[in-house]
């Protein structure tokens, strides 16, 4: 049973009924007053009692991971799905036999739905999320290429004494770019440009 309406002398009474019958928590529920009730002339004529609907809640991770299945599904893929929960981070890991294809080249095709699943998982919650959409390890192996990328690049800037522009690249890989170079003393990074076309450039200090 995922929904039920219930009666009560008051709310709180009805509310409790239905979380009775459900078998749930009042933090695991949505609550529709239907009917606030009234007493009546001592509390006998004229009474009407309270009614509520109460109905267990979505649960966002697990709405999104169907949301994830559904679309892999319509680009004719099987995968198997991980999820992990750290606070309000949320990791979902595909695994799959044309798992490249969902990673696209330079993970543009991973990154355009970790977007989607993004916007999917905080359109159905009240606390805010944030995710990343993994494929097989792909966000571990682009973070030691970015982390490597950052470096040679850095000593290409100072090599040449000229400022040096990198592809564009959504926002929290060009955190991975800052963050590497942030304790060095000889360049100096900043994003430019206007999204999706949002780069990095590494100037020698």
């Amino acid at each position: 049973m995922r929904e039920v309406t219930a009666s009560g002398q008051s709310v709180e009474e009805a509310i409790q009924s239905a979380l009775a019958q459900l078998n749930a928590n009042r933090d695991q529920v949505e609550i529709d007053v239907i009917d606030e009730g009234k007493k009546g002339v001592l509390g006998i004529f004229g009474s009407k009692r309270a009614v509520v609907k109460v109905c267990i809640a979505k649960d966002p991770v697990q709405e999104t991971e169907k949301f994830i299945k559904e679309v892999t599904s319509n680009m004719n893929l099987s995968i198997d799905l991980d999820t992990t929960v750290e606070g309000n981070h949320v990791t979902y890991t595909m695994n799959g036999d044309q798992i490249a294809v969902l990673i696209g080249k330079r993970g543009q095709t991973l990154n355009s739905l970790q977007y989607l699943v993004h916007l999917a998982i905080n359109r159905q919650s009240d606390t805010y999320y944030t995710v990343t959409l993994d494929a097989e390890g792909y966000r571990g192996r682009r973070q030691e290429t970015l982390e490597t990328l950052a470096a040679r690049m850095a000593d290409k800037a100072l090599r040449t004494k000229k400022t040096v522009v990198l592809e564009p690249m959504p926002a929290f890989e060009r955190k991975i770019i800052h963050s590497i170079l942030q304790d060095r003393k000889d360049v100096s990074t900043y994003s430019d440009g206007v999204e999706p076309h949002r780069h990095i450039v590494i100037k020698p200090s």
